[in-house]
């Protein structure tokens, strides 16, 4: 193996165990242990630490156009290529929550490319996006600019518990 993939391999470790110990900090949380949850959120900070400095000794972070420009690539590869296969095999195999997830995050994916690309086009115009508001779907990850719709279009989440992120 090489040092470019082995930085691969600890982005991705890494990236993975931020998002888990955040898990279990929630659930360690609503089973009353706040201090256990306490220390997975400041590991999957640790975490997000050495993710960062991996993608950076990648030098995967470039110019704001140019990773506007990765971004949809990447979303674009999940919603056209990555999860249809994976959702249809969670239907075949019956795993109604995996089929559930994988059609939010690919209805979701296809969204965020949209925004990114209206992001893009900003910035190659030497520009900021004008919206300043964004709204957040708390199930299945889609996003509104502006205000939340009355129905999330994805998952049917009631508009007023869309979570505005700053």
């Amino acid at each position: 193996m090489s040092t470019s993939e082995d930085l691969k391999t600890a982005f991705a470790g890494e990236s993975q165990a931020n998002q888990k110990y955040r898990a279990f900090a929630e659930k360690a949380e609503r089973e009353g242990f706040p201090n256990i949850a306490k220390l997975f959120r400041t590991t999957a900070e640790a975490e997000r630490i050495h993710a960062a400095g991996h993608l950076a000794s990648m030098d995967g972070i470039g110019s704001t156009a140019d990773n506007l420009k990765s971004a949809i690539g990447g979303e674009t590869y999940e919603f056209t290529e990555m999860y249809p296969p994976m959702l249809e095999q969670a239907k075949v195999e019956g795993h109604k929550s995996a089929a559930r997830m994988f059609n939010y995050a690919l209805t979701a994916e296809a969204v965020h490319a949209k925004l990114y690309a209206l992001a893009l086009e900003a910035a190659e115009a030497g520009k900021d996006l004008t919206e300043v508001k964004f709204y957040l779907c708390p199930v299945c990850g889609h996003i509104e600019f502006g205000t939340p719709p009355a129905e999330c279009p994805t998952c049917g989440l009631k508009g007023e518990k869309f979570v505005l992120v700053d």
